[in-house]
């Protein structure tokens, strides 16, 4: 069972107060904001002693003035809504388009900027949130539980909990950045990434997804044996030069909810990392679109220097009839898990 504490870490510019919560277990060490639910720190054992693996700032201040999900948790709806609006039970639902014609990750004001409510239970980190009828253009009034917990052996679980009192969408992800050789190494140089999937869901100019479902043989995508970042990332291919590096769903599952099964390992600096989960799909991003984005111990994050493995539903799922649905039926629990395990490779 892990330690968990807290300390304060500022107030926002509303005037809510945030706190940093620790979680300590063996040698490994998170740290988690209630604003936004930040995943902050994630420092395991490394070669040199210890590593911390996460992107993330110094203040509260930095991480509202930044715009890139820093290890935030993300919704309504992670990823994109095409047309940003959607039709459900026959009504017609305009939302925010924060990302060309598209809404992402749950509109302007989405889950990263809440300030959760926080408890410990049992050695864990219970976050709590409700997002009323009606925000950012999406019905029924949403709570969200997502509960943080960490093992001697270095397994970080995120289990997400959400029930509506009406027909909505959900889809909840974790948007951290990570870099096996640390969060200000600069670069994905030396790190190897394995997806386990054979297609991924096709984009368009916009990040839109078509509907088609691209087999990965034969392409950069191929990642189902490992294959170096920046080595995919020299190579010529259309998805490529549309995401301006990797940023796809890979198609791990067509049903909404399975297993909970390994999705993704990613290996350098002497570590590797796997990713579990029971969600069907997973977003590959590469960071390609940090810009100097102030970081923690004076670092500023560039672009590709760093990977995020964002476990969620398939990106407009509602406009493709062909994809595992997003409806969450009023009432009904939404529940999926997350593990993010990191090891020392003797």
């Amino acid at each position: 069972m892990a330690k968990v504490t807290k300390t304060p870490f500022g107030t926002t510019r509303r005037g809510e107060d945030v706190d940093l919560w620790t979680l300590e277990a063996g040698a490994y060490t998170v740290q988690v904001l209630t604003y936004g639910g930040i995943l902050r720190s994630f420092t395991v054992p490394a070669p040199e002693g210890a590593r911390d693996i996460v992107l993330g700032c110094d203040t509260l201040a930095q991480y509202e003035a930044q715009d890139k999900y820093l290890g935030a948790l993300v919704g309504r709806v992670a990823n994109r809504i095409g047309g940003a609006a959607f039709d459900l039970n026959g009504v017609h639902y305009p939302l925010a388009a924060n990302s060309g014609p598209n809404c992402l990750h749950g509109g302007v004001h989405g889950f990263q900027e809440a300030v959760w409510e926080a408890r410990e239970q049992d050695g864990a980190l219970v976050l709590s949130h409700t997002s009323p009828d009606g925000e950012e253009g999406f019905p029924g009034a949403l709570k969200v539980r997502v509960t943080y917990s960490l093992t001697e052996d270095g397994a970080l679980a995120l289990d997400y909990e959400a029930v509506s009192d009406a027909d909505t969408l959900c889809s909840l992800t974790n948007h951290s950045y990570f870099n096996l050789l640390g969060h200000r190494a600069g670069t994905l140089a030396g790190q190897s990434v394995q997806i386990l999937a054979d297609a991924i869901t096709e984009t368009d100019g916009d990040s839109t997804p078509t509907g088609t479902l691209l087999p990965v043989e034969g392409t950069p995508l191929d990642l189902r044996r490992p294959r170096d970042f920046l080595a995919g990332l020299a190579m010529d291919h259309p998805q490529l030069a549309l995401g301006n590096g990797y940023d796809h769903n890979f198609i791990l599952h067509t049903a909404p909810v399975s297993p909970l099964a390994l999705a993704a390992r990613v290996t350098g600096g002497g570590l590797a990392l796997e990713c579990l989960t029971t969600q069907p799909g997973l977003q590959l991003y590469t960071a390609n679109y940090l810009d100097g984005t102030p970081g923690k111990d004076g670092a500023a994050y560039g672009p590709r220097s760093a990977f995020c493995l964002e476990t969620q539903g398939w990106p407009d799922a509602v406009h493709h009839g062909n994809f595992p649905s997003l409806v969450l039926r009023a009432g009904e629990l939404y529940r999926h898990r997350t593990v993010y395990r990191v090891e020392k490779l003797s």
